[in-house]
């Protein structure tokens, strides 16, 4: 790179360093990178011989740039994120091509995607998490090389680590019935199974630079619509519900143990704060008084076919439903941006009863 290429890179993240430490406690953290699935996918599988894809209307048809690959209407809870930090929405890996583009954060999530590499094979083209780690990896060391070791390290260091994986490790996965995990481990064992693979996961991370983490837990999947499309009277499935508190019980276990500076390794992480986001306690209390929540549909998707619009999931212009704004679910599987933004709201503010042991805010201005 040209001596005066580096130069202006290094005075590009010399002002993102002081604009985001003058914000005071919202927005210290410089940037905000993001590990996930479709939950949180900002465009990752549009590049993927895939068939998670959503880059066709109508998702995006209340977000600024319309479809972009986000399986949502709207915001994902990482978009709201980005904006309560005081960041610009953050580009997905496979359109941040420039040092320029990634200072303030990459998303690596990916539709599909799971903790374990053989989770979503079903549809084909994904970004697991070990492959997303390797390009944080890359983005670190582009970065790196573009303004110098000491200030990657700060900049790294001091960014927000958003992690939300493990849902399709058990919908496209345990639950599958061409996988043959089920039938090899209880749920208990499969948790155990997950929490040891994330753990080596966060260590990776970790020693990567990372030092501040927010790790979400598996929300509710008993009563997304694919799942009340499989009862003829639409009901809930307590059992879906019961199988993830298991890995959520041992994700909240690793993250205490990992801040004690000890965990299952008997290593910790010294120097790293990680935060357990309570993904399904929120969604939860969403389903049980979604009145309270501004909500009044919390039975079917807005974008669907079939029995709770959820036996297809929202096809291509397929018209959806108007009101969206008062529905829970988007499609078959996600929920809609208003759900997302509550969700952001509370992680960013919330108390240790939904976000502990610090929200996103108290995280970013350590």
């Amino acid at each position: 790179m040209a001596a005066a290429g580096l130069l202006q890179l290094r005075l590009l993240l010399l002002a993102v360093l002081a604009v985001t430490a003058a914000a005071g406690g919202v927005g210290r953290a410089p940037a905000l990178f993001v590990f996930g699935d479709s939950l949180i996918d900002s465009g990752n599988n549009n590049y993927l011989a895939s068939l998670a894809k959503a880059n066709y209307f109508p998702y995006g048809i209340d977000f600024a740039d319309g479809p972009t690959g986000r399986f949502c209407n709207g915001y994902t809870i990482v978009d709201e994120l980005a904006e309560l930090l005081g960041l610009p929405l953050v580009p997905p890996y496979s359109e941040a091509s420039s040092v320029q583009q990634v200072l303030q954060g990459t998303n690596y999530a990916s539709a599909a995607a799971g903790i374990l590499d053989d989770s979503g094979g079903n549809f084909v083209g994904r970004i697991p998490f070990n492959q997303q780690i390797q390009n944080f990896e890359s983005t670190v060391a582009q970065i790196t090389s573009a303004v110098g070791a000491s200030a990657a390290t700060d900049l790294v260091s001091r960014s927000i680590l958003f992690v939300g994986m493990g849902s399709n490790d058990y919908l496209n996965n345990y639950l599958m019935p061409n996988y043959d995990t089920r039938r090899r481990y209880s749920p208990q064992q499969f948790a155990d199974l997950l929490a040891r693979q994330l753990a080596a996961q966060l260590t990776r991370l970790y020693n990567a630079g990372g030092r501040r983490f927010v790790v979400a837990g598996v929300g509710s999947m008993g009563c997304i619509p694919s799942v009340l499309a499989q009862s003829v009277a639409g009901r809930c499935s307590q059992e879906v519900d019961d199988l993830v508190l298991p890995f959520n019980a041992n994700v909240r276990a690793l993250l205490d143990g990992l801040n004690a500076g000890g965990g299952a390794a008997g290593g910790g992480l010294p120097g790293a704060r990680l935060t357990y986001l309570d993904n399904f306690r929120i969604f939860r209390a969403i389903l049980g008084d979604p009145a309270a929540f501004g909500f009044s549909v919390v039975d079917r998707g807005c974008c669907g076919i079939g029995r709770n619009r959820g036996q297809v999931t929202c096809l291509p212009f397929m018209p959806p439903c108007d009101d969206r704004e008062r529905y829970v679910f988007w499609d078959a599987y996600h929920p809609t941006a208003a759900v997302n933004v509550i969700i952001a709201r509370l992680a960013f503010h919330g108390g240790a009863d939904v976000v502990s042991p610090v929200n996103v805010r108290q995280l970013a201005g350590l």
